[in-house]
């Protein structure tokens, strides 16, 4: 089914269609259920995550964790999924409003940024447990089969953890000339009990 606007197709069988900020082509959707983590492995199980686009796009939906107040995060592998902890570097600002309205702020949070790190990066953080607790977003990866460059990504995402409305925009790359093939998220501690993560390539 198509969406079209005055007269212009914007969507059909899945795709963008190009003028409106390129085609953007539906690849794999996968969805929790009490999972240890949710993996896109480039060549495996339909998933696509190499030369065939420049930029890929995951989007995540109501990701809900099996503890409270833990954080959501990912890495890459350059051997499909053996190893995980390709050394990044990212900075992360927050914008938060608490629900009583008795506290606000824009800063630069330390705690989610690394600097040469190889560890898991954040995608956002504390994420609470309760039905009205969540964090949905997205995260563009940029060249990712590259083997002249590091790979750029841009982290957007927003938490309702049931204190406070979050906002956390996140910049980063992996230090790597390594084609980054494989893409694993999770939580911190304890299982995804629900919610799914979809991925896109751009052209």
């Amino acid at each position: 089914m198509a969406l079209i606007s005055n007269g212009s197709t914007i969507f059909d069988a899945g795709a963008m269609a190009a003028g409106f900020g390129g085609s953007m082509t539906f690849i794999k959707k996968l969805t929790a259920n009490n999972s240890a983590n949710l993996t896109f492995v480039g060549g495996a199980s339909g998933v696509v995550l190499d030369n065939s686009f420049k930029e890929y796009m995951f989007t995540f939906n109501n990701m809900h964790p099996q503890n409270d107040q833990i954080d959501f995060l990912f890495d890459f592998s350059v051997d499909g999924g053996s190893n995980y902890g390709v050394t990044k570097t990212s900075s992360c600002i927050i914008a938060y409003n608490a629900e009583g309205g008795a506290g606000q702020g824009l800063q630069y949070n330390s705690n989610q940024d690394l600097a040469q790190g190889t560890d898991f990066d954040f995608v956002v953080s504390d994420v609470g447990n309760e039905a009205d607790e969540a964090a949905s977003g997205s995260m563009t990866l940029f060249n990712p089969s590259s083997t002249t460059f590091v790979k750029n990504y841009l982290i957007r995402a927003h938490i309702g953890n049931g204190f406070y409305s979050q906002d956390e925009l996140k910049a980063g790359y992996g230090n790597t000339t390594s084609a980054i093939n494989a893409v694993q998220f999770k939580f911190l501690s304890g299982n995804i009990e629900s919610g799914d993560i979809c991925l896109y390539g751009i052209a």
